[in-house]
């Protein structure tokens, strides 16, 4: 059976378990336990287990792309498409998801009792986000995209300044033809081989750690708020379905030249590994694997924009960010000016690029944005019953988006002729 199949029906056992579980044996003391010490620590051995592999695969996989350009003009040539592609189908998403908002008005009518309500209920886990530092945005992104010191991005989570530095040394790689250069070279190549088997291994059992991880969702989400904010939820949605299947499918068949249907059939793998792990730089490895197999991408072109793509092209997370804030705003009464949301529109672009793509990485810049329109921070806690399953969704639009960004500015480059790409 394809692992992709095996995946299906581990996801599908786990959400209808979890689900079961939730109806019949809500609070009970053996469902508790059951999820503190069986499903819980499953799945976040799962997820432990790639992560642990991203650190060093990101570095070897963006180096080693960079460096098989063989030629620094081919690196700002695709850069640029990169980063043009990215500011351009963000932009759409952020767009797509606002103009869904003022049709449809999720946060409109809402009792104000119910409202007082539901806001008592999440106050303590809201001021536990909105205590989370922010991350940086316009300026001092560009500056903290810059570590002081890699190795401490690298423990961090920075992955924005750990890729800068993995892309510097593949710029140095291009511009240094030594012996000793190239032998660093195939070093690098042998840790991006060792990586990837590694990862075909956790890869492996992904059907357990992905039941695990939706049968701990769906057996402890709290059926009252997913209710109460269904409206939120089905505009998110809305927009990013459409997104995912019209907007993508244009770009692939104008920009891409390749079948919008041939796409996703290759890249479902992809999409079912971040629907489940809920980040995109736990999906990683299972992208490069799909664009160089599956899709058939040059090898050198798909590491460099996947890498890139993971922290800094998350077209679902931007949409996601504009969709919150204009809720709450809706939820509060407050109306907010067309400046207001064109100023909206910008920094969840930018909070796109900057993001981490790791569970629940956009909720500190959706914090920060509602701070500066006078939305209430507490309303966050609303969203926190659904978040995790929203994550879930845009998640697989932001692997998905990357992806298609990875055919797009595939187009027209040719496969590395080095023999130390592969």
């Amino acid at each position: 059976m394809p692992l992709h199949t095996r995946v299906l029906i581990g996801a599908l056992t786990g959400a209808a378990a979890g689900a079961l579980a939730f109806a019949f044996f809500r609070d009970s003391p053996g469902l508790d336990a059951f999820i503190k010490y069986v499903a819980q620590p499953l799945g976040q051995i799962f997820l432990r287990l790639l992560f642990m592999l991203v650190v060093p695969l990101l570095f070897s996989a963006l180096a080693l792309g960079v460096a098989g350009l063989n030629d620094v003009r081919a690196l700002g040539r695709i850069g640029i498409r990169t980063l043009l592609y990215t500011i351009v189908v963000s932009t759409i998403a952020v767009l797509l998801g606002i103009a869904l908002v003022n049709i449809i008005g999720p946060g409109r009518g809402i009792d104000p009792e119910l409202r007082t309500r539901l806001l008592a209920e999440t106050a303590e886990r809201a001021s536990a986000i909105t205590a989370a530092k922010p991350n940086a945005t316009g300026v001092n992104l560009f500056v903290q995209i810059i570590p002081d010191n890699p190795l401490k991005a690298a423990a961090n989570g920075d992955m924005l300044g750990w890729m800068f530095f993995s892309l510097m040394i593949g710029v140095g790689l291009c511009l240094t033809r030594t012996p000793m250069a190239q032998k660093f070279q195939d070093a690098l190549e042998g840790l991006y081989d060792v990586s990837m088997k590694l990862i075909d291994i956790v890869i492996r059992f992904s059907p357990i750690g992905v039941a695990a991880l939706l049968f701990t969702l769906t057996s402890t989400l709290g059926y009252q708020i997913l209710a109460q904010l269904g409206r939120y939820v089905f505009v998110v949605v809305l927009a990013l379905a459409i997104h995912q299947f019209v907007v993508y499918s244009i770009m692939l068949a104008t920009l891409g030249r390749m079948s919008p249907w041939k796409f996703f059939k290759g890249v479902e793998e992809a999409m079912l590994v971040a629907f489940s792990t809920a980040s995109s730089n736990a999906t990683l490895p299972t992208a490069l694997k799909v664009a160089e197999e599956n899709l058939k991408l040059p090898s050198q072109v798909s590491r460099f924009v996947l890498t890139i793509g993971s922290t800094a092209n998350q077209n679902g997370t931007a949409l996601f960010e504009g969709v919150t804030v204009l809720f709450l705003a809706q939820f509060y009464d407050i109306p907010l000016t067309f400046a207001q949301q064109i100023m909206v529109v910008s920094i969840c672009v930018l909070g796109g690029i900057g993001t981490a793509g790791v569970p629940a990485g956009s909720i500190p810049v959706v914090a920060m944005i509602l701070g500066m329109v006078g939305v209430p921070l507490e309303g966050l806690g609303l969203i926190l019953g659904v978040d995790r399953f929203l994550d879930m969704c845009r998640t697989t639009l932001n692997v998905t988006g990357d992806l298609v960004a990875a055919v797009v500015v595939s187009r027209g480059e040719k496969p590395a002729t080095s023999p130390h790409v592969t």
